[in-house]
């Protein structure tokens, strides 16, 4: 999936470039497997913004997708590859003998016409196979991991990710997190085998602050730029320094690098922070 570059014929065109969807299916999307997605603009239910720079942008519909694929040991052709306007990963039409279709997060390299498995066993180790983390060898990459066995999966779900499965010891797994971070997961929690889809989705350049308003994204000012009684980096003549010893959110609170995990019963699972 190359990056895909324009000519600069107009400003917004200097500089900007798309990913290369050539290879995705030309078609609408499943009509069983999507639901109308409302908007809120960043308003909570009394209508006030608890989340800024929310709003605009072009509708969608919400793709229903399978994180979970608990259609054990029956195998399921792929029938389409298509974009997600939801997610930065492309998505996969699978269909099952009886004719069931189910959407589910697209690996890197699978196409149409391949066959994937899920199962609670031992399945071939193909890209897009589901199977317990106690049954995949140590050292594949593996995307869409489950937290707890049976909830479906809540880690490495962005375009390009990739977990790596370290070891097996006693009931847990160690897995190596796309952030560094080094965790256990139970062993009978699921993983799919893998890199997941649109690997170059990072590299994008989107040439205009149209691309953002597209894609529900309002404008962003930054602190320094506003007046004292807005922000704590307001103020100054001219282009000046913030002048604290560490950057402030709108409402004072330290902001930028600054750790705010809390203790929780997940941190022994632990092994090694991010950051350490």
């Amino acid at each position: 999936m190359p990056i895909r570059s324009y000519n600069p014929t107009t400003p917004g065109r200097r500089g900007a470039s798309v990913v290369n969807t050539s290879h995705l299916t030309e078609k609408r999307p499943e009509k069983k497997l999507i639901v109308q997605l409302g908007r809120k603009g960043g308003r909570n239910n009394q209508g006030k913004i608890t989340v800024r720079h929310q709003g605009g942008g072009s509708k969608r519909f919400y793709r229903m997708v399978d994180f979970l694929q608990n259609r054990f040991d029956t195998p399921a052709t792929v029938r389409a590859l298509e974009y997600d306007p939801n997610r930065s990963a492309h998505i996969a039409l699978i269909e099952y003998p009886d004719g069931e279709k189910r959407y589910i997060l697209l690996p890197h390299g699978l196409s149409v016409g391949d066959v994937v498995v899920s199962s609670a066993s031992k399945v071939d180790i193909r890209n897009g196979n589901r199977m317990p983390l106690e049954y995949i060898p140590t050292g594949l990459f593996v995307h869409n991991l489950e937290l707890q066995p049976g909830a479906g999966g809540k880690l490495v779900r962005a375009a390009g990710q990739l977990a790596t499965l370290m070891t097996i010891e006693g009931d847990y797994a160690q897995i190596k997190m796309p952030s560094g971070e080094i965790r256990h997961l139970p062993k009978h929690a699921a993983a799919s085998i893998g890199q997941l889809s649109n690997i170059d989705h990072s590299n994008i350049r989107l040439g205009k602050a149209g691309r953002m308003r597209w894609m529900g994204i309002r404008p962003t000012v930054r602190g320094k730029a506003m007046n004292p009684v807005d922000h704590p980096h307001g103020g100054g003549e001219g282009n000046q320094p913030i002048g604290l010893k560490h950057p402030k959110t709108p409402w004072g609170k330290p902001a930028l690098g600054v750790r705010t995990r809390r203790d929780k019963p997940s941190d022994r699972l632990i092994l090694k922070r991010r950051k350490a």
